[in-house]
């Protein structure tokens, strides 16, 4: 069953919401926040392509890792319909980078996601 979630206002919420859903042990909510095709690099070295496969790449990590802290923000690039967020890593695997395409209805969702630049 789909529940109403938050949607993304700006390019920026994305991270939040990413955290929150994922501490709440939202997979399926965690996948909402791309578009259907989108692109995950991760696991590391690999892609995985679109939000179902997204959504079974999150539901192994949030078995793995229980607990997300939001991240520092890096200031957002925004050239019309599409921005460029990123965020300091607290563990030490490098950047973060994320393309959000803006949608029809003004929200934002994300098309591109690199979680991890290098190897732990």
């Amino acid at each position: 069953m789909t529940t109403a979630r938050e949607a993304a206002a700006q390019p920026e919420d994305l991270a939040r919401l990413f955290v929150e859903r994922a501490n709440a042990g939202d997979a399926e909510g965690v996948a909402a926040l791309y578009e259907p095709d989108a692109v995950l690099g991760f696991p590391l070295g690999s892609e995985t392509v679109g939000r179902e496969a997204i959504r079974g790449v999150i539901e192994q990590l949030l078995r793995q890792v229980p607990h997300f802290t939001l991240e520092e923000s890096l200031p957002t690039l925004v050239n019309g319909d599409l921005a460029l967020t990123a965020t300091r890593s607290a563990d030490g695997t490098g950047g973060r980078a994320q393309v959000a395409r803006r949608q029809p209805d003004g929200s934002w969702l994300r098309i591109l996601d690199r979680p991890e630049s290098r190897d732990r």
